[in-house]
Parts: C-alpha cells; sequence; structure tokens
C-alpha cells in the first residue's frame, strides 16, 4: 500500500507537496494560482471565497 505524504488542499481537497498554509489551513500551488488568477465577475470567484470561509480567525488572535 502506498503511503500518501501532503496535506489536503481546502479548495480542491487532492493530496498536495506544494502549497501555502493560512490559519493552519492548506492551500496547493494550483488553486493559488488559480484564484489569483480569477476575476471578481467569474463564477468560479464565489465557489473560491465559500471555500475561503472554511479558514476562520482564531479567538483572542
Amino acid at each position: 500500500m502506498e503511503q500518501q505524504t501532503g496535506q489536503s488542499c481546502i479548495i480542491c481537497g487532492q493530496m498536495k507537496e506544494e502549497g501555502i498554509v493560512i490559519v493552519s489551513h492548506f492551500i496547493c500551488e494550483d488553486c493559488e494560482s488559480e484564484m489569483v488568477r480569477t476575476d471578481a465577475e467569474d463564477i468560479k470567484y464565489r465557489f473560491f471565497i465559500g471555500r475561503m470561509k472554511k479558514i476562520g480567525l482564531q479567538k483572542n488572535a
């Protein structure tokens, strides 16, 4: 059995090696790049915002 490495992306849900961590939530490089290029008028923008809502600011931060 092959062991998975990496982290699960909060946007696409896939296990990836490279990306960023924001308040302990991982976003893969591919999703990060797509989010940066997405225009606010694009329908995908709302999808990304919805996924990013999973990242909450910690209380007493």
